[in-house]
């Protein structure tokens, strides 16, 4: 009955989120804004399972990764269904959303989950480049920039213990990422990412998925461990499991 009730919850919001969207907002300094206006409430949630590349373009492999990638889709042992943190554009396909807090005068954006362990990612917007003595951790080291209608975020120094995407694609210490997003409208929102890993890739490549705005909801109390609809994921039972609902991991 929990699942069922809040698989009804979860379309409720998503005909919410289909009414005719405004213009994209901004904030008083013309920088667009991604968060909910002063006085409404909403979050950010991404709708698909994985990355979507541009002009069916392939991703360039190397043969362990390869390898992994096929052993991965046996085995759907994902981090992410233990309530670990998930880094990189795993972040924006994880149940319930995100919600962006843009905080001015620390020059920082916060990034935190709804779903899995309520972690929460740091954006330095005040360059912040020095990397000395920081240790490789499941979000990074990240710093934006602001675009004219969008922000950029340049990240290194992540951890293996997670995947980068819901499509068991795998990396190494060596990931860089350079991420944007860009909100088109009041309801809709571009990511777009730049995976640059020698250790895992021969080359670069690009992925981009959508995400949709979600009027009216707001972060609740979510323990990971007592809303986990997967636990043959968490013993690694070497078993699928239906993804077509946002509320699975």
């Amino acid at each position: 009955m929990l699942a069922s009730a809040q698989g009804q919850g979860q379309q409720g919001r998503g005909q919410r989120a289909a009414a005719p969207a405004k213009p994209t907002p901004h904030w008083p300094d013309g920088r667009v804004s991604l968060a909910a206006p002063l006085g409404e409430k909403g979050l950010w949630i991404g709708g698909i399972v994985t990355l979507t590349l541009p002009n069916n373009a392939q991703i360039p492999y190397q043969p362990w990764a390869r390898a992994l990638v096929d052993y991965r889709r046996q085995n759907e042992f994902e981090p992410h269904t233990r309530c670990k943190p998930s880094g990189g554009p795993r972040q924006f396909l994880t149940p319930y959303g995100v919600e962006f807090v843009d905080m001015p005068e620390l020059k920082r954006m916060y990034i935190f989950d709804v779903g899995g362990p309520h972690t929460y990612r740091i954006i330095f917007l005040d360059g912040c480049p020095n990397l000395k003595g920081l240790v490789h951790s499941y979000y990074g080291h990240n710093v934006g920039n602001w675009e004219v209608e969008a922000l950029g975020f340049d990240s290194v120094r992540y951890n293996e213990k997670f995947w980068i995407d819901r499509g068991r694609a795998p990396h190494t210490e060596q990931l860089h990422l350079i991420e944007r997003f860009t909100r088109t409208d009041n309801n809709n929102m571009r990511y777009q990412v730049t995976i640059d890993d020698p250790g895992a890739y021969s080359a670069p490549w690009i992925g981009e998925f959508p995400i949709r705005w979600v009027a009216e909801d707001e972060m609740f109390e979510y323990i990971c461990q007592d809303n986990n609809f997967a636990p043959e994921l968490m013993i690694g039972a070497e078993k699928e499991i239906n993804r077509r609902s946002q509320i699975v991991p």
